[in-house]
């Protein structure tokens, strides 16, 4: 997830593989891909094969015209949870390390987002995405009907048990998202070639995704005692996970043929 000193947007991974894949797959054309993965900030890639030097978004678009729309691939990976990852090795590593990571055909990359302040003060920021290679593999296939369904069922236990916990006392913006997420439509939304369960699935994921990860940013929040961040911490791990398979799901979804 994208976190820099409280900025929390959809994971930079997420972006690159939808609109990657919807160019593969002919939907949207060269020149839209770009703008919308980088939402006007600086990308760079660095260690592709054959470059010397970093390059921008367009040039590592390139290197992937030859990769089909189905060998690129979202993976989210946490501690204890590699799910979609090649095996141990550097990709691995640095994708466990930033919590994404695309896989595109024998190619790995991560990104990492940089702050940057000027002298008058000014602020932006600035991703760096690191090539691997990686052994091409088939990818897990997760259905976007069942993680949609997995994701319903732990965002209300979770709505539940934080209302329970009286959670809004201790973070009050929090516990708001979390109930504005059950309702149907808000949200990030997919390119074309994506089905309607895809792109609903990927609305809800990744909006609750900047949820938990504001969570994770003011963690432990107003909790009264370190017994109620334990809690909240606890109540919200299958919640992570629910949202981590939900993004896989959507992102890696096949498009319409």
């Amino acid at each position: 997830m994208t976190a820099v000193h409280g900025r929390v947007s959809t994971r930079l991974a997420a972006r690159f593989v939808a609109w990657a894949r919807a160019w593969r797959a002919g939907y949207v054309p060269f020149d839209e891909v770009a703008p919308a993965v980088t939402e006007g900030e600086e990308h760079l890639f660095a260690d592709l094969p054959g470059e010397v030097w970093e390059v921008p978004l367009g040039s590592a678009l390139i290197a992937l015209s030859k990769v089909a729309a189905d060998e690129i691939r979202l993976v989210v990976p946490a501690p204890g949870d590699p799910r979609g990852l090649p095996g141990p090795g550097a990709f691995t590593g640095a994708a466990l390390h930033a919590g994404e990571g695309v896989i595109a055909g024998s190619l790995g990359l991560v990104p990492e987002t940089c702050e940057h302040m000027s002298g008058s003060g000014d602020v932006w920021h600035s991703v760096r995405w690191r090539a691997y290679p990686v052994q091409a593999m088939p990818g897990e296939y997760i259905a976007p009907g069942e993680a949609e369904l997995e994701l319903a069922r732990e965002l209300g236990q979770c709505a539940d048990a934080m209302s329970r916990l009286d959670v809004a006392r201790w973070q009050p913006e929090l516990a708001g998202a979390l109930a504005d997420l059950r309702r149907p439509g808000a949200g990030a939304d997919l390119p074309p070639g994506y089905d309607p369960r895809a792109r609903r699935l990927y609305a809800r994921a990744a909006m609750l995704d900047r949820v938990l990860a504001l969570a994770d940013h003011s963690a432990p929040g107003g909790a009264v005692t370190a017994h109620e961040a334990h809690q909240r911490s606890e109540l919200l791990r299958p919640l992570r996970t629910a949202c981590r398979r939900g993004l896989m799901a959507a992102c890696n979804a096949p498009l319409r043929g």
